[in-house]
């Protein structure tokens, strides 16, 4: 069993560069609009993923993301920045007390290559870049369709949308997160949940690399995790944070892929786990999982993003996550 340390992305930003990023926008962070910025707040933003580059690297992090400084509105950002989407009022996500804008969809949704070019941008600084991405579930579910005003078509041509979008994606990705938390907060109902099943695999299928689907906020239902696990993807995470018990029954009941992502540090909360303790979880799971369950690749990681965490915090939990990975586990 390999534990590789990883996250899901979307870090905190640098309370200098937030400070920066406020003069220069006018607002706070949460009343930013991207995707048009003057140089001089592009520069700001590359700095920021220098920055959070080279602290995964000094964290000894497996696989390194670009950090997503520039997703104001969180996973809704691919759309957010769209040509064809509107940005409406003042939502909140999920329930994590943090607000976002409404992605109102008034034209078709073409591929525009926002993502693929933050991440030609990271290429540069890391030879061991993970891609994160909404998935197309999450991504449908965060936004308020006005154009296709049909749901099973809007799914889509989210799918489409992000399938362009992952295509295009540099050679240097070695893997891919989709996140999918809305699985598990608005789980699809029956028939539903194999389209978005076959949206998840559809996307996947746009990319030769491993790709993980990230859920949290939670444990799947039954059925929804069965038809996750039709889908052509490498790994499914469960978060163990914020539901481990019911997580790992569908694991010991249901089986998963032969390689897992496991939610084992909390993405909100500022207590840093020892790295032992992390091994503990992993371990945990494992012992919990039928023999024949025998997992090649374990991705240690957070439940959730770590955008909520103070910035040294969230440094802390990078380096927790690579010591436990370096730990290993005992077989």
């Amino acid at each position: 069993m390999q534990l590789l340390a990883t996250t899901p992305g979307l870090y905190p930003l640098p309370d200098d560069a937030k400070e920066t990023l406020s003069d220069l926008k006018g607002h706070q962070r949460g009343d930013m609009i991207s995707g048009d910025e003057d140089d001089d707040i592009v520069a700001v933003y590359e700095d920021v993923r220098t920055e959070l580059i080279d602290t995964q690297a000094a964290a000894g992090l497996d696989l390194v993301v670009e950090g997503q400084a520039r997703w104001d509105d969180m996973l809704a950002h691919p759309l957010v920045v769209h040509e064809n989407v509107e940005t409406g009022g003042i939502v909140r996500y999920f329930d994590n007390n943090n607000f976002y804008r409404d992605p109102i969809v008034r034209g078709e949704l073409t591929p525009d290559g926002d993502m693929a070019a933050e991440l030609e941008a990271a290429s540069a600084l890391t030879d061991d870049l993970q891609a994160v991405a909404p998935g197309p579930y999450t991504l449908a579910e965060l936004a308020t369709d006005e154009y296709y005003e049909d749901d099973a078509v809007f799914l889509d041509a989210v799918t489409d949308f992000l399938a362009a979008e992952v295509e295009a994606f540099p050679a240097a990705v070695e893997s891919l997160f989709l996140l999918e938390p809305s699985l598990v907060t608005n789980p699809p109902g029956e028939g539903e949940d194999e389209r978005v099943s076959q949206a998840i695999d559809a996307v996947a299928d746009a990319i030769d690399v491993p790709v993980v689907v990230q859920t949290y906020w939670g444990a799947l239902e039954e059925t929804v995790h069965a038809h996750l696990l039709d889908a052509d993807v490498d790994a499914i995470g469960y978060d163990l944070v914020s539901d481990h018990e019911a997580s790992i029954d569908l694991v010991a009941e249901y089986g998963t892929k032969d390689d897992i992502a496991l939610g084992v540090i909390d993405g909100q909360n500022t207590l840093v786990e020892e790295p032992e303790t992390i091994v503990e979880r992993v371990e945990w799971v494992d012992q919990q999982t039928p023999p024949a369950q025998d997992f090649d690749t374990v991705y240690v990681t957070s439940n959730t993003e770590l955008f909520y965490l103070p910035v040294n915090r969230f440094e802390d939990k990078l380096g927790a996550l690579a010591a436990a990975a370096d730990l290993g586990v005992n077989e």
